[in-house]
């Protein structure tokens, strides 16, 4: 799955926040994913066992790699959350939740934060198609984390092949790091 660029409203806004998404899914799972941020030159890769955050010159050329992995849980939790896309149901999760730092950021960089143990859990409570998540996803979990749906399942990818599905729509999801309990 290819999404050039994810992050549309804050590519359209003008801010950096919008990255470009490379997902290879096999058999519902993402297996690879790289996420680009052309202008923070924010670069992440994961494939199994493996995430790295990939750094980047000038001239965009890769620099150095550093392997990430998620956080281990624990209090206090930070979450990180759409910019563009709050929800009540988003709020009062994390108000619940009693996370005692907020990020707000666009596109499948939050994902990546989870994975590179900057943010604990990112909840979805609106829509996302599959190629607005996998190659985010694919990423989370080679560094460790995980995203379910709300009745615990991971995210499957590929569900308009299935004769239920309408569309590539995501249901509500929970991303979350190691051990951390939600």
């Amino acid at each position: 799955l290819v999404d050039p660029p994810d992050g549309t409203k804050e590519f359209v806004n003008r801010r950096t926040d919008f990255t470009v998404n490379i997902a290879l899914v096999r058999h519902g799972v993402p297996e690879v994913g790289v996420v680009f941020a052309p202008c923070t030159g924010r670069f992440f890769s994961g494939r199994a066992g493996t995430a790295e955050a990939i750094d980047v010159d000038g001239d965009y050329r890769i620099a150095g790699r550093r392997p990430i992995t998620v956080r281990a849980g624990g209090t206090p939790l930070a979450v990180v959350a759409s910019r563009s896309h709050n929800t009540p149901e988003t709020e009062a999760f994390i108000r619940d939740l009693g996370a005692t730092e907020i990020v707000s950021i666009g596109s499948s960089l939050k994902f990546c934060l989870l994975a590179a143990a900057e943010a604990d859990v990112y909840p979805r409570f609106g829509r996302t198609m599959e190629w607005d998540t996998a190659a985010g996803d694919a990423v989370l979990r080679a560094a460790g984390g995980m995203t379910r749906t709300l009745d615990g399942q991971p995210l499957v990818y590929g569900k308009r092949n299935q004769a239920t599905d309408t569309d590539f729509a995501n249901p509500y999801f929970i991303a979350t790091g190691k051990g951390v309990e939600v």
